[in-house]
């Protein structure tokens, strides 16, 4: 998938969060379409992380055709890095 298509993806997949996002302010949503505004997000990361490294890939002389795209587990330890600290060095 180029980058336009990884975006319009990006696009279909916030447009189906925000029209979930409206119905649970409204009328609260059923387990399946919690389930499914969960899976969304993964979606999101995995789309938005496979746009990064095709950039990322480009911007140094790689083939952006040469990005894969993570699985779901991976994208998500994301968040849970901790960044670098210095005083942790002692």
């Amino acid at each position: 998938m180029d980058d336009q298509g990884v975006l319009n993806r990006i696009d279909e997949l916030v447009h189906e969060e925000e029209e979930l996002l409206h119905r649970h302010e409204s009328e609260g949503l059923d387990s399946e379409e919690e389930a499914r505004m969960e899976e969304i997000k993964v979606q999101l990361d995995k789309a938005w992380d496979y746009l990064r490294q095709r950039r990322s890939l480009r911007q140094y002389g790689g083939d952006p055709d040469d990005a894969s795209m993570r699985d779901g587990g991976t994208v998500e330890e994301y968040g849970n890095v901790t960044p670098y600290d210095e005083a942790d060095t002692d």
